[in-house]
């Protein structure tokens, strides 16, 4: 992968707190077309991160840039981030169908654009049969696939993944794996994700965080993760046979 000269998103000297928890002096960037996972523990903060990086939160100090742009100062409509939560979090009142076209929805185009635009990226994920069904009727897979849909219509440059794989069984994870991937290259998104899963960072990510305990360890290329010179605590975590 090719780095544009300007990164995509800058975390600069990232500070938050939420009741006893702190996030402290978070620095990364993320360029055009990367992909990079932040492995941690529960509780490490990562979904506190994702926040933060789309703009649902606001740092105590430090700042996070997107295109070059304080992300607090960027209207919520016009950012075009696509964020996927843990749980999916569609709208349990409406069908998949009017699930993936909301956002189109509020930004106004026909119901003749918002439907062709929705068949086309329903054909993509292979999801076409349950348009017409309610979140409580889909299964897992078709959940997460429709809960994609919704966040890539409007073909956002940054994709935020929260956990994306952790309720699906073995044999779906892998062709999530493979989707993911293909999404990445077909929509040209940058994608950050975050895991606890080691063996699902190492595999799709370009490069992987460590977050443990609202301090980022460190960032490194995927094939370094376990060739990296951490210090105890990290090297504990990852199992590398040393005690924190």
């Amino acid at each position: 992968m090719e780095k544009s000269k300007e990164p995509l998103v800058d975390v600069r000297g990232l500070n938050l707190s939420r009741g006893d928890f702190c996030l402290e002096d978070i620095h990364f960037t993320v360029h055009a077309g990367e992909i990079l996972a932040i492995i941690g523990k529960t509780g490490a903060g990562k979904t506190m991160i994702l926040e933060t990086i789309a703009g649902f939160s606001t740092p105590s100090s430090g700042d996070v840039r997107y295109k070059g742009v304080d992300i607090q100062k960027i209207p919520l409509h016009a950012r075009n981030i696509g964020y996927l939560y843990q749980d999916y979090s569609l709208f349990p009142h409406l069908t998949a169908e009017a699930n993936i076209g909301y956002s189109l929805k509020m930004r106004g185009l026909s119901k003749k654009e918002i439907r062709e635009q929705v068949e086309e990226i329903a054909s993509r994920f292979g999801i076409t049969h349950v348009l017409g069904q309610y979140p409580g009727t889909l299964s897992g897979g078709e959940g997460q696939r429709v809960a994609l849909a919704r966040a890539l219509i409007t073909r956002p440059p940054l994709l935020l993944l929260d956990e994306p794989f952790s309720a699906l069984d073995p044999v779906t994870k892998q062709g999530f794996y493979r989707m993911l991937r293909e999404i990445q290259q077909d929509f040209g998104c940058a994608v950050v994700f975050v895991t606890h899963d080691f063996i699902e960072a190492e595999v799709l990510a370009n490069r992987i965080g460590v977050l443990l305990g609202g301090r980022l360890c460190g960032i490194v290329p995927s094939q370094g993760l376990y060739t990296e010179n951490w210090s105890p605590e990290v090297q504990a975590f990852l199992g590398m046979g040393m005690e924190a």
